[in-house]
């Protein structure tokens, strides 16, 4: 590059830096172009959720996508430069009131201070006590960037059926006495039950567009559904975080550990799978003892139900990272296990000593250490990763993908069940270091909802041991083979909370029987 150009383009970067819209602005001037936040993602080389940070303020424009974005920003804002036309006269029958002088400049969108909606963290409108719009005087709960009430997006209505556009509060004709006012908690919930019902209509949207391009081909319409799921649920993700109070940071600097040495390679983390056969058992002796495989239903969708760092991840040494309200991983070593009969919380492992294990891990180590339990012996901690946690992260992503996987099951919508199973396992399978998914980059999370998942599976087989079962095996996530009446342990459907019996791997029934070996 010349020196001529090398200044020209520097220039270019400060003029345009130095006129970069606010939070608020960058995503009217987005809407105001009718542009997709996956549409801006795609033509400055970014995640959407990354476009998603720098519309409600969450982070600023960074290389290598800040020049493009501000460029974007800079056509649209010529496009669409706010409304600066004045009001319309009044009516005839109004009195006259002196009309404002035309701006005849234009002026620049970035500077411009056009009524806003009052938005928080997550970009969602936040609602208040209710008062006169400061633009039509209609009531409305929504509120202006400078706490005023104001319509949402400033898109006022008329006070009556029918008054005029124009109509101010002080010429409109009285109103009929208002209803009572809903109290916030109220207002909460209602906004929250008509999210969930807009978002669950994004499912069943999907599926029938899905549907009625592949002509009736089931098969067709299954394929393209799952070839669209990671962007799908990343899209359900960001909805439902509209009531989120946590932020989160998708891009965390990562501990080595938790980076992959190769794209081969596995990083670091234990995620403790078991693979577990009752030593007093054998497929090979000769016996009748039943035994039956049971499936758990969603495991990792229940799984989605942990606790999740949601900051940068910070070392410490000893227990000091080892908080209730903490998560991420950990280096320890374990104490022994002693228990033949049950599988090792830590799975089976080629080699003894330290090893760095998730948060879901460790949290169930300490259950299975405490008074309640008494299995074994607490796990020494060396060192930690770990930031300010919450468990309920993932939580409104959980309940609406399981409300829809139930209502699949109830309407037998085959299409729909796998449709809801690919988005929620693409989910956590590309949360990672994946090509398939570069909105989210957390390693972190995939490693604890793994181990959540076998944790899970874990504490059933304690108890169908607890209820007098023999736990013959116990392999993956989902996977459990007990001796005896497990109906009378576990409730049988297709349910979240659910047990079946395993269909498949060569057993058409899911039973079959073993005999015994003496210890």
């Amino acid at each position: 590059m010349s020196e001529e150009n090398s200044v020209e383009a520097l220039l270019e970067e400060a003029r345009l830096n130095a006129s970069i819209p606010p939070p608020a602005e960058r995503q009217r001037l987005r809407e105001a172009a009718s542009l997709s936040r996956a549409q801006v993602a795609a033509a400055v080389g970014v995640g959407r959720t990354t476009v998603a940070n720098w519309e409600t303020g969450h982070s600023d424009p960074t290389p290598p996508g800040r020049l493009p974005y501000l460029r974007l920003l800079k056509g649209l804002a010529e496009i669409y430069p706010p409304d600066s036309t004045p009001a319309p006269a009044p009516g005839p029958t109004a009195d006259p009131a002196p009309q404002p002088a035309t701006v005849t400049a234009p002026v620049p969108a970035a500077f411009t201070a056009a009524p806003e909606t009052l938005r928080g963290p997550d970009g969602r409108a936040i609602e208040g006590d209710p008062g006169p719009c400061i633009q039509c005087g209609v009531e409305t709960t929504y509120q202006s960037t400078d706490g005023r009430p104001l319509h949402f997006g400033a898109m006022c209505q008329p006070a009556t059926a029918t008054a005029p556009a124009t109509m101010t509060p002080a010429a409109a004709a009285p109103a009929p006495v208002p209803a009572p006012v809903p109290t916030r908690p109220q207002r909460r919930a209602r906004s929250a039950a008509r999210a969930q019902a807009d978002t669950t209509q994004l499912i069943s949207r999907a599926v029938q567009e899905e549907a009625e391009r592949a002509g009736g081909d089931e098969e067709a319409a299954l394929k393209a559904l799952i070839k669209r799921a990671i962007p799908d649920v990343m899209h359900l993700f960001n909805e439902t975080r509209a009531t989120a109070r946590y932020d989160y940071t998708a891009y965390p600097a990562l501990p080595d550990i938790l980076k992959k040495p190769s794209k081969k390679d596995p990083d670091q983390i234990w995620e403790a799978r078991p693979r577990f056969h009752h030593p007093g058992y054998s497929l090979r002796a000769p016996g009748d003892v039943r035994v039956t495989a049971l499936d758990v239903n969603a495991a990792y969708l229940s799984a989605l139900k942990c606790w999740l760092p949601i900051g940068k991840l910070e070392h410490t040494t000893g227990s000091d990272g080892v908080e209730p309200k903490r998560s991420g991983v950990h280096l320890i070593t374990p104490a022994p296990w002693e228990h033949p009969h049950l599988p090792d919380p830590i799975g089976d492992r080629d080699e003894p000593g330290a090893l760095w294990v998730t948060n879901a891990t460790l949290r169930l180590l300490q259950r299975l250490s405490g008074p309640k339990y008494a299995l074994t012996e607490a796990p020494v901690i060396h060192e930690s990763w770990t930031s300010g946690a919450t468990e309920n992260f993932l939580d409104a992503l959980r309940k609406l993908l399981s409300a829809a996987r139930d209502e699949a099951i109830e309407n037998r919508d085959t299409l729909t069940l796998e449709y809801v199973k690919a988005m929620y396992s693409k989910f956590i399978s590309t949360m990672g270091e994946s090509i398939h998914n570069r909105e989210m980059v957390r390693p972190d999370w995939m490693h604890i909802i793994h181990s959540q998942a076998y944790a899970n599976l874990w504490g059933k087989a304690y108890k169908a041991h607890q209820a007098g079962l023999d736990v013959v095996a116990m392999m993956g996530t989902d996977e459990l083979h007990v001796t005896g009446d497990w109906r009378q342990v576990f409730p049988e459907g297709r349910g979240v909370a659910q047990m079946k019996i395993k269909h498949g791997d060569g057993k058409a029934s899911g039973e079959y029987t073993v005999g015994t070996v003496a210890r």
